[in-house]
């Protein structure tokens, strides 16, 4: 039958619509909390996040799973919550077999209509394979650029893609035109730690190498410095002091990351034999391929102490945390409270 429809069957109809969330927010509800999404490892520094920032960010939930044939089984549970909400996405890419997964998630994210997007990934892993010296060598730092580049624009444009220490500055250029990087440093927090030692006046700033020095010797103006420098000897590379007095001084090397620790071993040694009091080490990236932290912990039934007095690291690698949390000489410095300011908006 026709005619005009009732206002009671009006109201059903209306009842029955689904109403986008956030479309209409009163005057309290304006500044809601940022969204933060994580990789299933990063769960501990994700809530280190929640905590720094003073109610302005909250968890989102993800289910993370994966199929029979190992690909992902992935569903964002939270998905309906976001629409015209701040949203962040903190990655772990420390095996390229989880890549594939999360970059799901990224796309799916910018796929549900937000106020903002912004990635978190703490350690660009491939930062060590940036430049091609030979024909034929394959600059992965490149190659990855380009899959974190390859995300939608949010309605506020490009995604801020939030990285700690990358190993070389100009790697900034290999980002697409889709994010925009914005680079930060761990360095902050060592010297709030530093202060908090009881020899502060007693600390002497080394360098591993000349790059080193150059990446980071802005930062530490007020200190001492010593500079140490690699040379060839045949097929060796023999680390020597190129500048600098560590006889007496609590010296503190630093670099933005280690991986087999050899060269951070060679140092200590030398600084060590030129009458250092005690020789510690902080780095922002705490790889550690094959376990290769247990160098740095004294002997097992050894009366000789550990070659390094500290060894700082910050969250970024979040497997090698949960191995070396504990374990003198290391110490953990995280990085929630600087990713939590980021966020602010």
């Amino acid at each position: 039958m026709g005619g005009m429809p009732t206002s009671s069957s009006v109201a059903e109809e209306i009842a029955f619509r689904v109403v986008a969330p956030n479309l209409e927010l009163a005057d309290n509800q304006k500044h809601l909390p940022t969204y933060l999404f994580y990789y299933p490892d990063c769960e501990p520094l994700a809530r280190r996040i929640v905590e720094a920032s003073q109610g302005q960010v909250q968890l989102g939930n993800i289910r993370w799973g994966h199929f029979a044939d190992s690909f992902p089984d992935v569903f964002v549970t939270d998905a309906p919550k976001i629409r015209n909400r701040h949203v962040a996405f903190l990655a772990s890419f420390h095996n390229p077999g989880v890549i594939l997964e999360q970059k799901g998630v990224i796309d799916t994210l910018l796929d549900q209509f937000l106020a903002s997007f912004t990635i978190i990934l703490p350690y660009f892993p491939t930062g060590t394979s940036e430049r091609v010296e030979n024909p034929g060598d394959v600059a992965t730092a490149s190659t990855l650029a380009g899959i974190v580049s390859d995300v939608k624009m949010s309605r506020c444009g490009r995604s801020p893609l939030i990285i700690f220490d990358i190993h070389a500055l100009q790697e900034r250029f290999y980002f697409g035109q889709n994010v925009l990087p914005l680079l930060e440093s761990g360095v902050p927090l060592l010297r709030q730690r530093l202060k908090q030692l009881p020899s502060q006046d007693d600390i002497t700033i080394a360098y591993p190498d000349e790059g080193a020095w150059k990446r980071f010797h802005f930062q530490f103006g007020d200190y001492q410095e010593v500079i140490c420098t690699k040379v060839r000897d045949g097929n060796k590379r023999i680390v020597q002091l190129k500048e600098g007095r560590p006889a007496g001084r609590h010296v503190i090397i630093v670099d933005d990351l280690v991986q087999s620790g050899g060269t951070l071993l060679e140092c200590q040694r030398l600084l060590t034999s030129m009458g250092a009091s005690a020789v510690s080490a902080y780095v922002t990236h705490g790889v550690f391929p094959r376990e290769s932290w247990r160098k740095f912990q004294a002997a097992p039934g050894s009366d000789a102490a550990a070659p390094f007095k500290y060894f700082w690291i910050t969250d970024s690698c979040p497997k090698t945390c949960q191995a070396v949390e504990n374990q003198a000489p290391f110490e953990i410095l995280s990085l929630a409270t600087p990713i939590a300011a980021a966020l602010q908006l």
